[in-house]
């Protein structure tokens, strides 16, 4: 097959074709291996049955490379009108209008995302088909974002975030993010509205700096961080996004944002990049967030407890 020739890829009912499968999405070199649109679309087809739970109902941010990484980035957020019209969308309020967005509900449009060359799928953290929908969201998320490349102070970081998430009565989960940090991932009931979850998040991560001030920070500005990690609570706003587990990252190698248990994170072994579309399904398949309740926790119980125990 030379790099112009076009794949079809059986997915349900549907047949999607992947245009110029033999295409360079990331280059090789440096150490980094080499992978094309082909071998984009042959991972998300075989992770889909564990990505896909955690997109349905969600509007989609698209990180779309044409050209690779070595070409520009478009962030997609509308749908455009040549998309088929079998992809689910969910029209959403914004300042002065609505914004339509793809919504990922099966293989057969995580494919055609795929000869989109869209590479990072980033995920709204509320759904459009519950109950509050966009205004509700159904998760929280604490970014760990050091001010290098040392996993060990992210690793350090989520124990400390955990022992008070312990304390306020709420499970979370750590993620790679594929990049350089972890999310912790929060599963709530959604019965509060975003501003609420916003502040519980910002209040949250407040009292892990207070703790631990020469350790961690919230300050939003670089050059206020210090060598401190930084707290990231900014994804709980209306409109913005994480990164969906096991979504692929536009990075050398393809590293994936991979769940892990909490044991896995205590690995000296691991880090933020440790798996890529070669071994990610791998651990996909373990079910590392087995642990983790089915239904989001209420937030009420956990923001009286906070108040209880903030400095």
């Amino acid at each position: 097959m030379s790099r112009d020739d076009a794949r079809t890829i059986r997915a349900g009912r549907r047949s999607v074709r992947i245009q110029r499968p033999g295409k360079v999405l990331f280059p090789g070199g440096g150490g980094a291996k080499e992978y094309t649109k082909g071998d984009l679309a042959d991972y998300y087809r075989a992770v889909a049955p564990y990505l896909l739970p955690h997109l349905r109902g969600r509007p989609l941010m698209l990180e779309r490379h044409p050209d690779g990484l070595d070409g520009p980035r478009f962030m997609q957020k509308n749908t455009p009108e040549h998309y088929p019209e079998w992809i689910a969308r969910a029209e959403v309020g914004k300042e002065g209008g609505t914004v339509t967005h793809v919504v990922c509900n099966d293989t057969a449009t995580l494919l055609y995302l795929t000869d989109q060359a869209c590479l990072t799928l980033h995920r709204w953290l509320s759904r459009t088909d519950r109950a509050g929908g966009p205004d509700h969201p159904d998760r929280l998320v604490l970014d760990l974002d050091p001010p290098g490349d040392d996993f060990a102070a992210v690793r350090e970081a989520a124990g400390r975030l955990r022992e008070l998430l312990d304390d306020v009565g709420l499970p979370a989960a750590p993620m790679t993010t594929g990049s350089r940090g972890v999310h912790l991932v929060v599963p709530l009931d959604g019965r509060h509205d975003v501003d609420t979850v916003r502040e519980f998040a910002r209040d949250l991560a407040e009292t892990a700096a207070a703790r631990h001030p020469d350790r961690l920070t919230t300050a939003a500005r670089k050059q206020d961080r210090g060598d401190r990690l930084y707290l990231d609570v900014q994804r709980n706003a209306y409109a913005q996004t994480a990164v969906a587990p096991y979504t692929v990252r536009a990075r050398p190698g393809a590293p994936v944002a991979v769940p892990l248990t909490w044991e896995q994170l205590d690995d000296p072994g691991v880090d933020a990049r440790r798996w890529t579309i070669a071994d990610a399904v791998d651990q996909a398949r373990t079910d590392p967030w087995a642990e983790l309740p089915a239904r989001g926790r209420a937030l009420g119980p956990a923001r009286r407890r906070l108040a209880d125990i903030r400095p």
